[in-house]
């Protein structure tokens, strides 16, 4: 087992041990019957619009590829693209290293397609920039004009918060200028990484941003019990729990985000909303791109088989076999 390996397996396990006791000390205090009558108490007018909200972030990640396919100069139809995104992100949002395995999952489309490893590395590495891009520009903004949820939970000063939304901001402003300026390639040994194009750059921020505030107003949506549950501060705890998230590695954010929204929003993220926000955006995604993946297998194998069984019979013409000329 290589060190890679290992570590690997270790985040897993620290991962899976702090998500299992985020969630014992969120839930710890209620019961099966709590959590059900709080999940009921969701009009059912919220969930069908979280529901909404929920798909329409699934749209936006298949942005994240078709972003980092056009990165690589590849014209393959948007369909493909958002066929592979989103088994790829459906189910590695929720096993957890995303970057690991839902990479994996798409490069076994990516490759069928005709695209090199190289080729995947870039769109998975550009789609992580989407996600820091959309993170960062949501951030900034919500800490420019509600810095005080943010103040409050990371023990800072109003001024503080919003200078650390300026300076998100201007992170981004900077890479839209080297997208336009900069075309000099980076290499890494063999590799080589160019910046993308200003229209690719302004992709990114624009469908990266709409998709994590879509997420934000899934939440809201699940926490709109009593009707007057602030967007910005929703936002606010949904950024700052992905940000806890990616410090612990847990599989899915499972605990830490549950926690760190409880932390923010308070009373008003009850259990039922809790586990209704999971449900919708981790688990009916899952549920649905586990079978979807296993379709889309076996019309791979089958049209392999098939054109392997039509190379076969029809043998290549020998010297024995050609006609005389």
């Amino acid at each position: 087992m290589t060190k890679k390996q290992v570590f690997t397996y270790l985040m897993l396990v620290v991962g899976f041990g702090a998500a299992a006791y985020l969630l014992y000390h969120t839930f710890r205090d209620y019961s099966l019957d709590d959590v059900i009558k709080s999940f009921r108490a969701i009009p059912l007018t919220n969930l069908l619009l979280a529901l909404l909200f929920a798909f329409g972030s699934y749209v936006c990640l298949t942005g994240f590829d078709w972003a980092g396919v056009r990165y690589v100069k590849n014209d393959l139809a948007y369909p493909k693209i958002a066929l592979a995104s989103f088994i790829a992100l459906s189910i590695g949002q929720s096993v957890g290293l995303s970057g690991l395995s839902s990479g994996a999952l798409r490069y076994r489309y990516y490759a069928h397609w005709g695209m090199t490893t190289e080729d995947v590395a870039k769109i998975v590495l550009l789609s992580g920039f989407t996600v820091g891009i959309g993170m960062g520009v949501l951030t900034g903004v919500v800490m420019i004009i509600n810095p005080g949820d943010a103040a409050s939970v990371l023990k800072l000063p109003d001024t503080m918060v919003i200078a650390i939304g300026v300076g998100l901001l201007a992170v981004t402003a900077l890479y839209l200028a080297l997208a336009a300026f900069v075309r000099a390639p980076l290499k890494i040994r063999s590799w080589s990484f160019q910046m993308p194009t200003l229209r690719i750059a302004l992709a990114q921020v624009v469908i990266g941003t709409v998709n994590f505030a879509l997420v934000s107003a899934c939440l809201r949506e699940v926490m709109a019990v009593s009707g007057d549950v602030s967007y910005l501060k929703a936002v606010t705890a949904f950024t700052l729990a992905n940000y806890a998230i990616l410090i612990t590695h847990a599989p899915g954010g499972l605990g830490v985000l549950e926690a760190t929204v409880r932390h923010v929003m308070g009373d008003q993220a009850s259990i039922g909303s809790l586990v209704a926000f999971r449900v919708i955006y981790f688990f009916i995604p899952l549920f649905i791109g586990l079978p979807l993946s296993l379709i889309v297998e076996a019309v791979f194998r089958a049209r392999k088989a098939k054109s392997s069984s039509g190379s076969s019979s029809h043998p290549p013409v020998t010297s024995e076999m050609a006609p005389a000329e």
